[in-house]
């Protein structure tokens, strides 16, 4: 297999069928040495975060896959994951579904809205750009730069929505609740949308009453 691109908590590789391996990685997005699935910068090493992150990964792509969801997940091993090959969106789209305001959404939006007020499954686009800190973009933008048509963007948010509500769904059922989540989608080779990269800890911010749950914590109590 040849490697073709080093991202912050995943190595990607090229396998002579056409198909993807991600190999997870031990770091995770944050700043200052603290965790936050928001931040664009590698912000901590923690021992044992890449195969916490895959095994969440797998156990969440397996379900949505069970329920009729389009995704990338091919098979996982050791500390790898097997993915069909994808398109991105643009450059890369990621999409944010926000349960509670927290994070950069208060920190942009915090004179509107008190921290951790609820929300109802906003969702917000920003573009993978670590130059410009993966920059919010509305609708009229993704159609205007021809990153998404109408019907993609109605597609997408609504996928994001019912798939976020699984994922919070079997959060629930361990007494844990899910405040936001960031979600990625590509193209198969047939131009069909689908859910791609991780499902992880990682990904997501997670409450177990007022205590923020960690990646590596959330991993065990879930798989």
């Amino acid at each position: 297999m040849k490697k073709f691109f080093e991202g912050k908590t995943k190595d990607v590789y090229q396998l002579d069928d056409g198909n993807i391996k991600l190999i997870f990685k031990d770091d995770m997005t944050g700043a200052d040495g603290k965790f936050d699935p928001g931040a664009n910068t590698v912000g901590v090493t923690v021992d044992g975060a890449g195969k916490a992150g895959l095994a969440m990964s797998t156990y969440f792509f397996e379900l949505l896959e069970e329920k009729g969801y389009a995704t990338h997940f091919i098979s996982a091993e050791d500390n790898s994951m097997t993915v069909k090959a994808a398109t991105p969106f643009g450059k890369g789209l990621e999409v944010i579904c926000r349960y509670k305001a927290l994070g950069s959404f208060i920190r942009r939006y915090g004179g509107y809205i008190e921290n951790g007020a609820p929300l109802d499954a906003v969702i917000e686009f920003t573009l993978k750009d670590d130059e410009r800190g993966d920059p919010l973009i509305n609708n009229d933008a993704l159609i205007a730069l021809g990153i998404l048509n109408d019907y993609q963007y109605d597609e997408i948010k609504f996928a994001t929505q019912q798939i976020c509500d699984v994922i919070r769904a079997e959060l629930a059922e361990r007494g844990l609740e899910l405040c936001d989540i960031k979600l990625e989608f590509g193209k198969d080779v047939d131009g069909n949308t689908m859910l791609i990269d991780e499902i992880s800890g990682g990904n997501m911010r997670v409450r177990d009453g007022d205590k923020d749950v960690s990646p590596l914590e959330l991993s065990k109590r879930l798989v």
